[in-house]
């Protein structure tokens, strides 16, 4: 027991809200605050904290990477079903006769109003189309009706 050595006290000042977080910290993981800043300290001196800090970065980089790629990969479905409609749409639309064609032009702000006040209700509350299409690709397969 005589090569046991008995740990140092220090005294340090913090600012009041590195205080709080200290706290409350230890408080949430029922452990005394000296044993947390203990842990702090080793942490932030250990010749590997900098390649915990790498592996870190790395991981968050990862995450962020991988979301770019859903953004991507979710424009490009965006992108393609507006093509489509727009494709479809002029096909299957017959042009007006100029009178019908000047009455249509004449509602267009009406009609784009009442187009914008809906999308702006759908996306505040309603379910993203992207949403929707995992919803229907997946749905036969979870009711046990998908096909062969």
């Amino acid at each position: 027991m005589a090569g046991l050595k008995k740990k140092a006290q220090i005294s340090v000042y913090l600012e009041p809200d590195t205080m709080d977080m200290l706290a409350h910290y230890a408080a949430q993981r029922d452990q005394s605050m000296s044993l947390i800043a203990q842990a702090a300290i080793a942490s932030f001196l250990s010749p590997d904290s900098a390649e915990r800090q790498e592996a870190a970065l790395a991981r968050r980089l990862g995450q962020i990477g991988r979301r770019l790629s859903r953004l991507e990969r979710d424009l490009g479905i965006s992108t393609e079903a507006f093509a489509t409609f727009i494709r479809f749409w002029l096909a299957t639309t017959p042009a007006l006769p100029e009178p019908a064609a000047r009455a249509a032009r004449a509602k267009v702000s009406e009609r784009y109003s009442a187009y914008t006040t809906a999308l702006g209700r759908r996306l505040a509350k309603g379910p993203q189309l992207r949403q929707e299409i995992a919803e229907d690709v997946a749905g036969p397969e979870k009711d046990g009706g998908g096909r062969s």
